[in-house]
């Protein structure tokens, strides 16, 4: 049976969190909520991830006009620039060299991220391949500007999942696809699944993200 999650805080981050089943060195992975959500919107996840890491699910850091919390300032009617997530990168990096959990190999790092959380997630691994391990995009999206960061494969041989909705009515699903390719060009290794729904993982997406972390060996 997994372990309890807790919430906690850590530099100022309010954060959810599981420890492993399994003691000694673990492996760490990064939940990365939406637009609006908090510590707790990614934890319908977490079953589907492997019991042996840790989870963090840190909280993002600005308020929403609609409630809740995001990963860069608000910016009504515009997608996000992946310069707009740089002060989160930077905060993400401060906390993984902070050495809070000391049985933690943070020097790999998996991410999974929804919506805004996935566009994170993507501008995070593309500027720090060298930190992450595997990555997970949900009915996410590419932030402008990332093009020039795929140039030079940054995430040559790197797992990726990405999932996405084809009802989707706040996140197209061309976008999706467009991440593919970009993704595909940056060097990574991409697992794609697309089903009938909306903003959401579709039941037989929820298996391929269990499969693909269980594939994955992490």
């Amino acid at each position: 049976m997994k372990t309890e999650s807790e919430i906690i805080t850590i530099n100022d981050w309010i954060i959810r969190y599981r420890e492993p089943i399994i003691k000694g060195e673990s492996n760490l992975i990064l939940l990365l909520h939406g637009w609006t959500g908090d510590e707790n919107a990614m934890w319908v996840f977490a079953d589907r991830l492997p019991g042996n890491a840790y989870l963090l699910a840190p909280r993002g850091m600005y308020s929403t006009p609609l409630g809740g919390f995001g990963w860069h300032e608000s910016k009504p009617n515009a997608w996000p620039w992946v310069d707009d997530f740089l002060p989160a990168i930077d905060a993400l990096n401060e906390l993984l060299d902070s050495k809070i959990f000391q049985s933690v190999n943070d020097s790999l790092v998996s991410l999974v991220g929804f919506s805004q959380g996935a566009a994170l997630a993507y501008a995070y691994a593309l500027q720090n391949p060298q930190r992450v391990a595997i990555i997970a995009g949900l009915s996410g999206f590419l932030p402008g500007g990332v093009e020039a960061l795929a140039r030079n494969k940054p995430l040559l041989g790197k797992s990726t999942f990405i999932a996405h909705g084809t009802q989707d009515e706040l996140v197209p699903v061309e976008r999706a696809r467009t991440a593919v390719g970009l993704l595909e060009s940056a060097g990574a290794q991409v697992s794609y699944c697309e089903d009938d729904v909306g903003h959401k993982l579709s039941a037989n997406c929820y298996r391929g993200l269990e499969l693909f972390f269980a594939s994955s060996r992490l």
